[in-house]
């Protein structure tokens, strides 16, 4: 699918204005001429910048007759969908049972469900979904500290 620029760089514009916005209530520091808003805020200000071009371009080739939202043939094709809609309901459902049921049962199930809708090997399917939810729950756990949810194994967190 395919999104005329002046959508995408309109969209761009309101997350650089919210940027903007929000960066104003970060505390200034005694003696610094630099506060913790300032990158945030260059960034916010380049990337306005190059939404205005994104929506120059956008408006441009829209007098060039070309559509807003041009649908992609994916859209007509079942496996294309089918992989789509199987995407947006794992996330749905990690960001639902994440909590309760914790990071390592939800990672299985999704993977798994992942590996079935690509049709990977079944013989594979648990394997892989296991090492590659063991590797990434010790690197973001223990490497990157990032507090993951244990949900139904709390009783045996390590």
């Amino acid at each position: 699918m395919k999104f005329n620029d002046a959508l995408s760089g309109t969209a761009l514009l309101a997350l650089a204005i919210a940027i903007l916005v929000n960066i104003q209530g970060f505390p200034k520091i005694p003696g610094q001429n630099i506060g913790p808003a300032a990158f945030p805020g260059l960034l916010a200000i380049l990337l306005a910048g190059c939404a205005i071009a994104l929506i120059a371009r956008g408006l441009r080739d829209k007098l060039a007759h070309e559509r807003w939202i041009t649908p992609g043939a994916w859209l007509r094709s079942w496996p294309h969908l089918r992989s789509f809609l199987v995407t947006v309901g794992c996330l749905l459902f990690y960001i639902a049972a994440s909590t309760p049921l914790g990071f390592i049962p939800c990672s299985l199930i999704v993977l798994c469900a992942m590996f079935l809708t690509l049709r990977v090997r079944p013989v594979l399917i648990l394997p892989v979904a296991l090492v590659s939810t063991l590797v990434i729950h010790t690197l973001f756990y223990k490497g990157l500290r990032v507090p993951l949810p244990w949900g139904v194994l709390t009783p045996i967190a390590w």
